[in-house]
Order: C-alpha cells, then sequence, then structure tokens
C-alpha cells in the first residue's frame, strides 16, 4: 500500500530519452494534483547503457535500473510496462509483456508495419481476456482543447462534417547539416514524418470528427538523402562528424483522404518547415460551423458557429482552462494555461484509472493498427506515383 493507502501499480519504463522523460514526468506528476484509485510508483527503467541508463534513472525519478528489458518484464515488482523506445522494438516488448500480465503503454505509431501492429492487437486481445489491458500513446488526445473540440464535434455543435485539414509542422531537420539519427532510418522508425508526427494528425482527425479514414491518396519526399554520422545524439538534437549516411525515410507526406461520413480530408506531415516548432494544426468545416486548432496556442480553440448574427459572427476565441473543461479542475486557475507535459500526465491519470476499473484503456492497440493501415495506405499511394489506395 502507499502511503495515501491506497494500492500500488508498479511501473516499468522501457527506453529513457525524449518520450522517456515526458512519460517519467507524466507518471511523476499524476498522484500529486490527481486523486487516482492506484498509487503509481516508478519502480524500474530500462536501458542498454548502464551508465547512462543509471543517470537517467537518477535524474528522473526511477528506483531502479536494467540493461535488459526482459528482466524488466519478468520482474514481480512490475504490473505495467511503458515503453518509449523506437518503433522496430515495439512488437517484441508489448507482446512478451501482455504474454507476462503485465499492462503495456506503448508509444505510437503503435509498429513499423501492418503486420507487426496485427500481431499486437492479438496479443492485447488475448491478453484483455485475463484482464491485462493495454494502450497506445497518442498523447495529443488528452489536450484539454482537442477534448473540447472532440466534444463540440459529437454535440451537433458543427452539424454534417465537410473538411478536416490537418498539418503536423516541424523544422528540427530542415537544416541539411542534422546528423542522423534512428528516426531518420527506415529499419527502426518505419517512416519519417509520415509516421513520426503524421500518425498523430491521422488520429486526432478521427478522434475529434467520430469518423475513419477510407482511402488515401499521397505524396512522400526525401529532400536530403545523406547527412552527416551522428557522434552524439539526444532528443531532438545531436553533433555530427565528416562521414555520411544515407536518409532512408520521407522527409515531408502530403495525401489525401475520404471520411466515412463523406467528408474530405487534406493532411500533411514535414519536419522542413522553417520556422514552424511543433505546429498541430487541425480545421474542421462542417455545414453548421466550423473548430480550429493549433498546438502553439495549445490552450486556445476556435469555434465558428454559422447560426451566429451574419453582423457579429466570427471565429469565437476559447480559452481552455475553465474547471469545467477536461482535466482543467485538478490544475490551476481559470487563465493559468498548461503546456507540452500536461498531456503526459492526463495519460498517466487515465490509464491508472482504467487498470482500477478494468476498463479497455483509449486510445487501444486497435486504434493504433488502424491508424498503422492508413500510414501504409500512404506509402502504397506514393510508391505507386499517387493512386488512390482504400483502406
Amino acid at each position: 500500500m502507499a502511503e495515501n493507502g491506497h494500492p500500488t501499480l508498479g511501473i516499468g519504463m522501457v527506453g529513457y530519452s525524449f518520450m522517456g522523460a515526458a512519460h517519467s514526468q507524466g507518471w511523476r506528476t499524476a498522484p500529486r494534483f490527481f486523486d487516482l484509485p492506484l498509487a503509481p510508483e516508478m519502480r524500474v527503467l530500462a536501458g542498454r547503457n548502464a551508465a547512462a541508463v543509471t543517470a537517467a534513472a537518477h535524474k528522473l525519478g526511477w528506483d531502479d535500473v536494467e540493461t535488459d528489458w526482459r528482466k524488466l518484464v519478468a520482474r514481480d515488482d512490475v504490473d505495467l510496462v511503458d515503453i518509449c523506445t523506437p518503433g522496430d522494438t515495439h512488437a517484441e516488448i508489448a507482446i512478451a509483456a501482455l504474454e507476462a500480465g503485465k499492462h503495456v503503454l506503448c508509444e505510437k505509431p503503435l509498429a513499423n508495419t501492418v503486420a507487426e501492429a496485427e500481431l499486437m492487437v492479438a496479443a492485447a486481445e488475448a491478453a484483455a481476456a485475463r484482464g491485462v489491458l493495454s494502450t497506445v500513446g497518442f498523447t495529443y488526445r488528452r489536450v484539454p482543447a482537442v477534448q473540447l473540440a472532440r466534444q463540440l464535434v459529437a454535440d451537433g455543435r458543427i452539424g454534417t462534417i465537410r473538411h478536416v485539414r490537418a498539418q503536423y509542422l516541424q523544422d528540427w531537420i530542415a537544416d541539411e547539416n542534422v546528423p542522423l539519427s534512428w528516426r531518420l532510418d527506415k529499419t527502426k522508425a518505419g517512416s519519417g514524418a509520415l509516421g513520426d508526427i503524421g500518425a498523430h494528425i491521422i488520429d486526432l482527425a478521427q478522434f475529434i470528427t467520430g469518423e475513419s479514414i477510407t482511402g488515401v491518396s499521397g505524396i512522400l519526399e526525401t529532400f536530403v538523402d545523406e547527412r552527416p554520422i551522428a557522434t552524439d545524439f539526444s532528443g531532438l538534437s545531436g553533433t555530427g562528424g565528416t562521414e555520411k549516411g544515407p536518409v532512408t525515410v520521407d522527409d515531408a507526406a502530403v495525401f489525401l483522404a475520404r471520411l466515412t461520413g463523406g467528408g474530405l480530408g487534406v493532411f500533411e506531415a514535414t519536419r522542413f518547415a522553417y520556422g514552424r516548432k511543433n505546429a498541430i494544426r487541425l480545421e474542421i468545416n462542417g455545414s453548421r460551423g466550423s473548430v480550429a486548432f493549433d498546438f502553439e496556442d495549445m490552450n486556445v480553440l476556435h469555434f465558428f458557429d454559422a447560426s451566429d448574427d451574419a453582423q457579429v459572427a466570427g471565429f469565437r476565441r476559447i480559452v481552455v482552462t475553465e474547471p469545467q473543461h477536461a482535466y482543467i479542475a485538478s490544475w490551476w486557475p481559470a487563465g493559468h494555461g498548461l503546456g507540452y507535459e500536461h498531456a503526459f500526465t492526463h495519460q498517466a491519470v487515465d490509464l491508472v484509472r482504467d487498470v482500477a476499473a478494468g476498463t479497455q484503456p483509449t486510445p487501444s492497440f486497435a486504434d493504433g493498427l488502424a491508424v498503422q493501415r492508413i500510414l501504409e495506405a500512404v506509402e502504397r499511394s506514393a510508391a505507386s506515383d499517387s493512386d488512390w489506395q482504400q483502406i
């Protein structure tokens, strides 16, 4: 039992770089701001480099370390395995953890291929029959403004969906001298901008609209074919030497889409948009109005109601920091905005509550597979000179 009297939930995490740090603060912070039925305890952190993982565990707040993820999965004090590793390892770790009776949180995209994702879903379904739960980390769902956008759409406030415009724009590799990292290696990452950030806007579009993408036509482009080989790399930055190696993923992805309700989608994901650091932009137009969101102004949602008097009609700027908004009541007074890290805390909160209730968390591995199928369809379309591909 934890000090607050609640049963504990032992967390083991594999990976400790950018996403590992973000997930760590989520686990650390969740029980300090939210009343949870289980007390998450950061039991063990796994990484291959003993010195590096030990330093990370000390910095991030983990009790112990392992240099083999298999030993982490086998530990009796670990109830939930959090996977923050490159995509090529997701399937093996997740399936092993589920078969060992551990709940699983796996970073997105779920896998590098549809085949891997299908195996993960099969393992998740078998585990669910034994009460073992799983979820994929599409964390931007947990932004309060995104939750409000979904609510407005579900309540019929914008009517039938006509258009979805979704962009994820970054610039961290726009400089051709930025060195190679695992994110630019197809064997590890699966794809480039398409899977790394395009997966997020695919999930958000489907989450907010409540509809599915049924077909796509896409283009993929690699602007810089080779880069310096990194002499060190941390998070999204590093230094490179004089030797160069090949970039084997896309730098940018653009695709058209159709939705189940008949609406049209335009999606763009790039890491070459100078000046755009983490611009996740969605505008959804319906028969009765519109909603618009930009993560670089993440505490705000713009809403247009077409029934307003034409003399005063316009986009309404909603500051999504009121206690009535999702998650906000546990944080600060109205107007005191949240940041990037808060969504990871919300992810931990929702997962702990689902585990305690025995409720299937969302997004599920099946949701992750659905996104994976869209990613693969975009790749097929791009490889066939933009032929339309059904999902």
